[in-house]
């Protein structure tokens, strides 16, 4: 049997938490607290609007659509960009170095899980114009720093 007294109650929690990111194409929902050795977010991307095209450093990600019509564009093995159509019901999974972005076909919501937020996202296209992501500017955005 487990020796229960190991564990370090004092960083229990039992509070709910939700932090809104708002975004030029939507907004975050982040429903994991800062600190924590992964990330979970839900993006809600309006209709017609897209994420920028972005390659992470330091960060992995994994996708589910929970409502309705996304399209993932995506890096394949060759070094071209493919469009998948997001389904309900399976995952996907952008690697370190991987291009990729979201685009709303119609309002949606997906959900994303990942390593922890760092490192520098390169914006390699932008519709709004926004500088790469670093850990500073970051901060800025979500208006922290």
């Amino acid at each position: 049997m487990a020796d229960l007294d190991q564990f370090d109650k004092s960083t229990f929690i039992n509070t709910p938490y939700v932090k809104k990111v708002e975004k030029p194409w939507g907004y975050e929902l982040h429903w994991v607290p800062d600190g924590m050795p992964y990330m979970g977010k839900i993006l809600h991307i309006n209709a017609g609007h897209r994420l920028s095209l972005q390659v992470h450093d330091q960060k992995q990600e994994s996708y589910w659509l929970l409502h309705g019509q996304c399209n993932l564009i995506l890096e394949n093995s060759r070094g071209e960009l493919e469009t998948v159509p997001l389904q309900k019901g399976v995952g996907y999974t952008t690697m370190i170095g991987q291009r990729h972005r979201h685009q709303a076909v119609t309002d949606c919501d997906v959900v994303e899980v990942s390593t922890p937020e760092m490192g520098t996202t390169w914006r390699l296209e932008d519709d709004y114009k926004r500088p790469d992501e670093t850990p500073e500017q970051r901060k800025k955005e979500r208006g922290e720093g």
